[in-house]
């Protein structure tokens, strides 16, 4: 597939930069901002249900080929939560609350409960309609701290403790991070299905 220009299906100018930096030169990322302030709601009940929204979303109100990223964190003690509700976990209140409210749900929970995994679904339509998606995912297994640690990224980052590199998720520099992340997993897969060098 020859893609030169790609929108993208979020209005996160972290990730979007996050993802540029990762998909490489070759391929311009435009964020949905350019287009429309609307967000589609996202009524799936799976990463990959909801990127595949956001994708054919995109694409119809750009009329550009649509690549969207549907992740979040997945804690084993709570059954998969906050899953598909990460970014919202707290009601929509942040970041900060969500950290908080994370927290307070693990709170007493001994380290070797506190397993987790930041989960990336990638989709990527030609067009509003396209029947069939690429899909690509990637998971980065860790664990969460009983505090917040750490100045870089966003999200759940200082919560995440990232054992191959015994940090927390926050600790690691952008570059080193896009180089072992969730979403970085779920890129590389993408990049080799299009052929990207």
């Amino acid at each position: 597939m020859n893609l030169t220009q790609l929108v993208l299906a979020s209005h996160n100018a972290g990730k979007l930069k996050e993802l540029q930096a990762m998909l490489g030169e070759s391929v311009q990322l435009r964020s949905i901002g350019e287009f429309s302030q609307v967000e589609p709601e996202e009524t799936g009940l799976s990463f990959v249900e909801n990127a595949i929204l956001k994708a054919r979303n995109a694409a119809r109100i750009s009329g550009l080929p649509a690549l969207a990223d549907d992740s979040g964190l997945a804690v084993d003690f709570l059954g998969g939560a906050p899953g598909i509700y990460s970014a919202r976990y707290a009601d929509g209140k942040g970041d900060a609350a969500n950290n908080a409210k994370l927290l307070d749900a693990l709170k007493g929970v001994p380290d070797n409960e506190r397993g987790a995994q930041f989960v990336c679904v990638l989709a990527l339509v030609r067009h509003a309609d396209d029947p069939l998606p690429i899909l690509c995912e990637g998971l980065w297994q860790g664990r969460i701290l009983h505090a917040a640690s750490g100045e870089h990224g966003f999200g759940y980052d200082p919560l995440f403790w990232v054992p191959e590199r015994n940090v927390s998720s926050a600790e690691l520099s952008p570059a080193d991070k896009n180089q072992i992340s969730h979403r970085a997993r779920a890129m590389d897969l993408l990049r080799q299905r299009l052929g990207l060098k």
